[in-house]
């Protein structure tokens, strides 16, 4: 026959276990990184990328040997204008942000897909390397025949802007002289009494 004191206990021992493995699972490095890629069309025949990524460490202690990777840009499609390609820094404290940013250059058309960038780092309780990735990116359509925007016509403005706003004036008037107000009405519903 089982202990009284045995089976009572046993859950609690087995609930505490378990949030104590919970908490302790919170108490190291949490990497989130975002990779943010912009195309701009040159006047040269070639489209600039400006690729910045944005590394933040969302858990309760530091990471050391921290390094980003993101070589998924093919060379015989892409050339580095400025920046490097890979970052290293000797911490990443909790709850601290760094950037890393670069701008490469193509002149070959068509879709590219690139992969999610690597961040690897040292946790001071395990001796492998952790490895995080960024999150990926839409595909390029690089020197893509795009539609002309429909911008705002400032000249539009310029021209017939001070016309409008006199005759929003002027019509504003109008109404307010031929609207009958609400304190003359209750005036006079008081005076027919």
């Amino acid at each position: 026959m089982a202990n009284p004191l045995m089976e009572a206990l046993l859950p609690v021992l087995l609930a505490f276990f378990f949030v104590s493995s919970a908490f302790a699972s919170f108490e190291a490095p949490f990497m989130v990184a975002h990779k943010k890629v912009t195309l701009s069309r040159l006047k040269s025949g070639a489209e600039k990328v400006s690729v910045s990524i944005d590394i933040y460490n969302r858990g309760s202690e530091t990471a050391y040997d921290v390094s980003l990777s993101d070589d998924s840009w093919a060379k015989d499609v892409f050339d580095l204008v400025s920046g490097n390609t890979s970052k290293s820094w000797e911490r990443l404290d909790a709850g601290s942000v760094v950037s890393h940013s670069f701008i490469l250059e193509s002149k070959v058309k068509g879709i590219f897909y690139s992969a999610p960038a690597i961040i690897k780092f040292r946790i001071p309780s395990k001796s492998v390397l952790q490895e995080a990735y960024s999150t990926p990116i839409q595909p390029l359509d690089i020197l893509a025949d795009r539609p002309p925007e429909k911008k705002f016509e400032w000249r539009l403005l310029a021209k017939y802007g001070s016309l409008v706003s006199v005759l929003s004036f002027v019509c504003m008037f109008v109404y307010l002289i031929l609207s009958p107000s609400k304190s003359s009405a209750a005036k006079g519903s008081k005076k027919r009494r």
